[in-house]
């Protein structure tokens, strides 16, 4: 898939230092990242940055659904080598989990889930050993089919971001916006109807073995400000749905593919996806082994009282899965 460009909001010299310097001050008050005092201390961090840089990590505002925040440096050779799993990383790049949960936090409330990484608020994406063809961040090998970030949660993020630790072989994240595509009225309207559950990822073990039955649920929905979506093909066993839906399921899945957009990050850029509208994945690639692989970190945003979920969701499960909050809602 060819590199397509992204919309790109770029920070200034002075922007990039004045986040870099506010999360490294958190950092050395708190001394570490995974601090519950620090998450604490989030919401008025932000309330003291400039109104100048407030306004360019404002939330994602275009149908496009994401922009790439850039203009942040890592420095490669401090950073370290690219950990084989995400339990080994320790506190290699620390600095950018804070980055990361300032940005987050500006945008809505940071979360974290009991049963994904430790409860950590921040992830870390390497390709790992023994993990090559899976549908989670740790396969290299296959295609990671595009979806919503855990699709199979009522209380899943409204926004993504993906920060750039490492990526020397310029591996492209897709993304695709359900408003960029031209889905037919019939096709929409079948896929608003609850037809087909969607089961927790393989990044979810306990979820997968929880004893409750699966229900249903719409892969799209309307809200005041246009389409919205709910995608994991991965995960959605189609072959209990009905033929008509499951071939409008197919073509919602060709627009995707049509409309989408290969974002290559560099070093410090910070992907921002709006995951109500977009579906995002990663192409193939040979994992090196070598601490030199793709290396990004994953924080995850509620934005509270956004009009975009329907309201059946709250009877939902949620596969025994409890979404964690940075601070008391």
């Amino acid at each position: 898939m060819p590199t397509c460009p992204a919309p790109v909001r770029r920070l200034d010299a002075d922007a990039a230092a004045e986040l870099t310097a506010t999360a490294a001050k958190l950092l050395a008050f708190h001394g570490s990242a995974t601090s519950p005092d620090l998450l604490a201390d989030l919401p008025v961090m932000c309330a003291q940055l400039s109104e100048r840089l407030r306004h360019q990590l404002r939330p994602v505002d275009t149908a496009d659904g994401l922009f790439v925040l850039r203009g942040l440096d890592v420095d490669d050779v401090r950073l370290g080598p690219t950990p084989g799993h995400w339990s080994t990383v320790g506190d290699a790049g620390e600095l950018w989990d804070v980055v990361l949960l300032l940005v987050s936090a500006l945008m809505g409330t940071p979360i974290a889930w009991d049963g994904q990484q430790d409860g950590r608020f921040v992830h870390n994406i390497v390709p790992s050993p023994g993990h090559e063809s899976e549908q989670t961040g740790a396969s290299s090998s296959v295609l990671l089919t595009p979806h919503t970030e855990d699709a199979f949660h009522p209380g899943r993020a409204h926004l993504l971001l993906l920060c750039c630790m490492r990526n020397h072989d310029r591996i492209a994240t897709t993304a695709a916006s359900v408003r960029l595509t031209a889905l037919s009225e019939a096709d929409a309207e079948r896929l608003k109807r609850p037809v087909a559950p969607i089961l927790p990822d393989d990044a979810y073990e306990e979820a997968q073995r929880f004893a409750g039955r699966p229900a249903p649920v719409p892969t799209l929905f309307d809200s005041p400000d246009g389409l919205t979506m709910r995608y994991d093909p991965a995960y959605t066993p189609l072959d209990e749905a009905d033929e008509q839906w499951r071939e409008a399921y197919g073509r919602l899945g060709e627009e995707l593919a049509r409309v989408s957009v290969a974002v290559a990050l560099e070093p410090g850029d910070i992907l921002v996806v709006d995951n109500d509208l977009v579906v995002h994945g990663r192409v193939p690639f040979r994992a090196r082994y070598d601490g030199a692989d793709r290396w990004l970190k994953r924080a995850s945003a509620r934005v509270e009282g956004r009009p975009t979920r329907p309201s059946a969701e709250r009877d939902e499960h949620g596969y025994g899965q409890a979404a964690l909050t940075a601070w008391p809602a």
